[in-house]
C-alpha cells in the first residue's frame, strides 16, 4: 500500500491550507488517528482518551492545531493543546502525562509557507511505517459513524518545564559556569526553552532568533543558516555556537574558531565519547549515505562500525535502530538520535552531550570535532513534475558506474528522489576535487536532458 498523507522520510509534510494541509483533509485526518488510537492503546479507566498536540512557531500552526481537534473532538478523545515546543518536548511530555498519543505541528526546517503533522505513539516515539498505513487506511476508507460522544479541548500553559528539567537531568545537571555560549532558535519552537536550558546550567547566553511572528521561522537563521551563529561567536568570543532549526530536533555547531561543525562531525565526536565510555551498542553508529566516507574511515580506524544503508531520514534510521538493538543514529543535516534517553532527535540534547564530553576532556570543541578531513562533496537538486525511477532511466546506471570506477574507493555517486517535494537530488562524492566537479556536471546534464525529453524537468 503507498502513502497518500504520510511522506517517506518523517510525517505529513506539505503546503499550509493546501492538500493535505487543508482544513477539511485535516480534520478527517485527525478523525482517523483519533480512531486508531481508540483501537490500538488499551483505555485508561481514569479517564476518556487523551492526546497532546504541540506546535512550532508557524502562523499556519493555528489553523492545523484547530482542525486536528475538531477530527479529535469528534470521535470522543480529549485534547491537551500546549502551544509551542520543540519536537523532543513533545516527544517527552506525552511520556511524562502518561497520554495515549501525541502530535506535533511542524514542518522542522521548511519555510514558514510550509506545515507538517508529526505523530508520536504513548511512548513518545514516532509511529511506524506500518502504522501510518494503518491511519491512512482509516482516512481512506472515511467510515467514522455517529456517535453520542464528543471530546473536550483544554489549553494547557507553560509546560515546558517538565522538558528544561528532562534535558538537564540528563547532562547530570551539567555546569555551564564560565561559557558563553550563542544560541540561534530560528525563531521556531524552541525560542523559550533552549535558553533558559543553557542559562540555567549556568552559562552565558547570546540569544539569536527567539522573536517569532509566525513568519519568520527559519528565516535566514537556524541550522540551514549557521553563518549568523558563526559571526556571533566571533564577535562575543563565545566558546561555541548552537544552531537549531524550526522544532529543535536538530543541530549545526560552531567551534571558538567559527569553523562550522556539520552533523557529521558531532556523529562522530558523540560515538566516540560514548565508546570510550563503554556505552555504544554493538559499537555502531547508523547514518545515511549522505554522510562522508571520511568519517566512516575514520570511526572504523576506531573500532566504530557505521551503518549507511539507509536512504534518508530520522524514521528509517529509528526503524533499523530499534530493529537491530543500536542507540546512536543521526544525519549529517544535525539529527542526533540518542535511544539510552529520547526516541526522536533533540537539538538541545545533543548540544549538552557535546559540552559534557569538552568539559571531561578540559578541551575545545575545535580541537574535539576536527578529527578527520572530509572527503569533498557536492549536491544538486533537479526539480521534476514527476518522478521517473531512477532503474528505467536508460543508460543511467551506466553513467555512474563509470564514475565510480574512476573514483575507486575515494568517490561515490547517490541518488534518490525527495520524500517531501518533486526533486532529485544528486550527491557526488570524491577525495579528488577535480573528478568530482567533472562527475557532478555530466550527471546532472544528463538527467536534465533526459527530463525535459520527456517533458517532465520543471521549468524546462
Amino acid at each position: 500500500m503507498t502513502k497518500r498523507i504520510f511522506g517517506e522520510t518523517d510525517g505529513v509534510r506539505g503546503k499550509a491550507n493546501y492538500f493535505p494541509l487543508d482544513v477539511n483533509t485535516v480534520v478527517n485526518f485527525g478523525r482517523a488517528i483519533a480512531e486508531f488510537t481508540k483501537k490500538t492503546v488499551e483505555p485508561n479507566p481514569n479517564r476518556d482518551y487523551k492526546v497532546i498536540i504541540g506546535k512550532d512557531t508557524r502562523r499556519s500552526g493555528y489553523m492545523v492545531e484547530q482542525a486536528l481537534t475538531a477530527g479529535f473532538l469528534s470521535r470522543g478523545v480529549d485534547v491537551m493543546t500546549i502551544g509551542p515546543v520543540p519536537t523532543p518536548a513533545l516527544s517527552h511530555l506525552v511520556k511524562s502525562f502518561a497520554l495515549d498519543l501525541g502530535v506535533e505541528i511542524t514542518a522542522s526546517h521548511n519555510p514558514y509557507t510550509d506545515n507538517g503533522i508529526k505523530v508520536f505513539d504513548r511512548f513518545g516515539g514516532k509511529i511506524s511505517d506500518k502504522e501510518e498505513l494503518a491511519i491512512e487506511e482509516m482516512f481512506t476508507e472515511n467510515h467514522f459513524l455517529d456517535i453520542d460522544k464528543i471530546g473536550r479541548a483544554k489549553r494547557i500553559e507553560d509546560v515546558t518545564g517538565r522538558y528544561i528539567e528532562f534535558v538537564k537531568s540528563i547532562s547530570g545537571h551539567l555546569s555551564l559556569k564560565g561559557m558563553t555560549i550563542v544560541v540561534d532558535c530560528a525563531n521556531g519552537a524552541a525560542y523559550k526553552t533552549a535558553p533558559t536550558v543553557f542559562e540555567e546550567l549556568g552559562a552565558k547566553v547570546i540569544k539569536i532568533g527567539i522573536d517569532p511572528n509566525g513568519y519568520n521561522i527559519n528565516l535566514n537563521c537556524g541550522a540551514l543558516f549557521p553563518e549568523e551563529v558563526k559571526k556571533a561567536v566571533l564577535e562575543n568570543k563565545a566558546d561555541l555556537g548552537i544552531a537549531l532549526d524550526g522544532d529543535a530536533d536538530r543541530v549545526i555547531m560552531v567551534d571558538e574558531l567559527g569553523h562550522i561543525i556539520d552533523g557529521d562531525y558531532i556523529m562522530a565526536l558523540i560515538a566516540t565519547s560514548m565508546k570510550e565510555k563503554g556505552q555504544l551498542k554493538k559499537n555502531t553508529l547508523v547514518t545515511t549515505q549522505y554522510s562522508n566516507l571520511a568519517m566512516i574511515e575514520y570511526l572504523n580506524k576506531n573500532d566504530i562500525k557505521v551503518d549507511n544503508s539507509i536512504a534518508n531520514g530520522d524514521h528509517a534510521i529509528i526503524s533499523l535502530c530499534k530493529k537491530e538493538g543500536y542507540n546512536l543514529g543521526g544525519e549529517q543535516t544535525g539529527h542526533y538520535i540518542l535511544f539510552d534517553y529520547i526516541d526522536t532527535g533533540d537539538g538541545t540534547l545533543s548540544s549538552l552531550i557535546v559540552m559534557k564530553y569538552m568539559k571531561q576532556k578540559g578541551m575545545k570543541l575545535s580541537d574535539l570535532a576536527y578529527k578527520f578531513e572530509k572527503y569533498p562533496q557536492k549536491q544538486v537538486a533537479i526539480e521534476v513534475l514527476q518522478k521517473t525511477p531512477l532503474e528505467k532511466i536508460e543508460g543511467l546506471d551506466k553513467l555512474i558506474n563509470s564514475w565510480e570506477s574512476k573514483f575507486g574507493h575515494e568517490g561515490r555517486v547517490f541518488l534518490r528522489y525527495s520524500g517531501t517535494e518533486n526533486k532529485l537530488r544528486i550527491m557526488v562524492e570524491s577525495k579528488k576535487k577535480a573528478l568530482l566537479e567533472n562527475a557532478m556536471a555530466e550527471i546532472s546534464e544528463f538527467l536534465r536532458l533526459y527530463f525535459k525529453s520527456k517533458n517532465i524537468l520543471k521549468n524546462g
